[in-house]
Formats: C-alpha cells, structure tokens, sequence
C-alpha cells in the first residue's frame, strides 16, 4: 500500500474509532501542516503573539474534534487548511487588530505573478469577501479556498470538487477577480 492508501487507511480507521489509527496519523500530517501554516504566519508581524505550531495545535484538536468525514488526504488537508485559516481570523479578532498601526495580517492573493508586487490584504477583510462570495457562489469560493490556504493543485481540487481542472483554473480565475474587486473597495 502506498503512502496515500496508507493516509486514507488510517483516516478510515481512525473515523471508525481505532485510536491507534491517531498515533499513526498524527506524525504524517504534521509536517504539511507546519508548512501550511508558516506559509500564513509570513505576513504575519514580528510581534505576533500566535506562532505557527499553535496554529497547528489548535486546527489539529479543532480537525480530530470535529464530526466531519474526511474520505482520503486531499479532503484532510482541505478541511485542515480551512481550519488554520478559522484560527487566524479567530485570533485576529479576539486580539482587536489595528489597520492603521499595521497590524493586521497581511495574506497575498496573487500566486502566478511572480514579477509584480502581490497584493496583501487583512485576513478579516479576506475572510469576509470570502464569506459573501461563498452566499453568492460557493464553488468559487471553495475552489479559492482549497487553492490558497490548502495549496491544493488543481487536480486535486478537481478530484475533491468532481470537476474537471479546467473548470477549477476558471472559478479561480473569477473568485480571484471577485475578491480583488471586493477588497479594492472597502474603505482602509
């Protein structure tokens, strides 16, 4: 069994109450998880009071607390990166940020324009353009989700939403042009 069949194993496992399933999990989704959240803590300032492993802690204890069915490592993960991202913006609201004084997490938008200076916007602004386009359209908003804080591919996003890649690069494209539309707007 490869290592994805192994993951989705020990998902099934674990779901159908097999602790030790757990124990086995636990040290192979760390790492990504670690990765996924140093990547958001970057626009982070250097006075942050939530560092990246607590960021994992807490989405790891929200992720095996929840009743969620997790079907193989693409969903895991998808669900997790929507998870560190709820923690972010719980954080932020919890410590009453400051736009004018700068310290409101930064979050780029923009992957595929290397050259150019990518956009950054408060996370709290993006969770709420995020929210308003998932009432409108939520495979959009689903698709940028899983693309941005899940790092997904576009395969895999493909295979998570029973799309094809085509449509996922398309939904990006526009979510990606709804939100900066939207964030562009708000007052700063």
């Amino acid at each position: 069994m490869g290592a994805k069949g192994k993951f989705t194993q020990l998902l099934s496992d674990w779901r159908t109450g097999q602790e030790q399933a757990l124990v086995e999990l636990t040290p192979l989704v760390y790492d990504e998880l670690r990765r996924l959240a140093h990547r958001y803590m970057r626009g982070e300032r250097g006075s942050h009071t939530l560092q990246a492993t607590a960021v994992v802690h807490e989405a790891f204890l929200r992720l095996i607390q929840s009743e969620v069915p997790t079907a193989d490592r693409t969903h895991f993960f998808a669900l997790a990166s929507r998870l560190m991202r709820r923690v972010l913006v719980d954080h932020a609201r919890s410590r009453g940020r400051d736009k004018r004084f700068g310290s409101a997490r930064q979050v780029p938008l923009v992957d595929d324009l290397p050259a150019s200076p990518e956009p950054s916007f408060d996370i709290i602004d993006l969770d709420s353009a995020l929210e308003q386009l998932a009432q409108l359209e939520p495979r959009l908003a689903q698709a940028l989700e899983l693309h941005y804080f899940g790092e997904l591919t576009y395969d895999q996003i493909a295979l998570t939403m029973n799309c094809s890649a085509a449509t996922v690069h398309r939904d990006i494209r526009l979510a990606r042009a709804w939100l900066l539309n939207q964030l562009a707007v708000r007052p700063r």
